[in-house]
């Protein structure tokens, strides 16, 4: 039996086009007919897999929480550790698809991926001792701040043009033209400097928490 000419449609398949799109043009480009297009099938022949665009995107944000690596709540790493770890990964992962971040920033809903990622965060912090009630706060803040980093660069909101920052309306922004040429430097080095002060506060709350000061 003959080969078919164009790979089966598959739902993975969808899910890597569609997110290789987004990636490439932004949400707004993302359509059915566009999909379509790009696999080389007839736009209804997507319906066998997604009723609607929305679904779509739900799939291709949840495949990127895949990516997340959770590992670190599994090994025996301590809290503080596996926090760190996680959030360094789960920042690359935004950082690798950074259109898709509008998506994830609605929560996980019921996206398989974006659920294990929460119950393993919840888990590893009420099985290393802290409330439940509290660990539910330690998910949200790391969710809030690993979001927040990737919705937007500081470094890059400053244009390359000197004449931009004149001295008598902004005397401290001499140097501001330069930073959007270091941009993934000044960015890295924010969100590690975020990230250790966040996680050394957790600390000291843990000892007041558990008794151990």
């Amino acid at each position: 039996m003959a080969r078919p000419r164009k790979p089966l449609l598959s739902t993975d398949r969808i899910v890597e086009t569609a997110r290789a799109l987004v990636d490439a043009e932004g949400l707004a480009t993302l359509s059915t007919r566009r999909l379509a297009a790009e696999l080389g099938v007839s736009g209804p022949s997507l319906y066998n897999h997604f009723r609607t665009k929305d679904q779509i995107l739900e799939a291709v944000a949840d495949s990127v929480s895949a990516q997340v690596d959770l590992s670190m709540f599994e090994d025996g790493r301590d809290w503080r550790t596996a926090l760190h770890d996680w959030a360094v990964s789960y920042r690359t992962a935004l950082r690798d698809h950074p259109n898709i971040v509008p998506v994830l920033a609605r929560g996980p809903g019921r996206r398989p991926a974006g659920l294990r990622l929460a119950d393993a965060v919840f888990g590893a912090m009420v099985g290393a001792g802290w409330p439940p009630a509290q660990a539910t706060s330690i998910g949200a803040l790391m969710r809030y701040f690993i979001m927040g980093s990737a919705l937007g660069s500081f470094a890059g909101g400053f244009v390359d043009d000197e004449t931009a920052y004149d001295p008598a309306d902004y005397p401290h922004l001499g140097q501001a033209h330069l930073l959007a040429e270091q941009q993934e430097k000044i960015d890295e080095r924010a969100f590690e400097v975020g990230l250790t002060a966040l996680l050394d506060g957790l600390v000291q709350q843990f000892q007041r928490v558990t008794g151990t000061e």
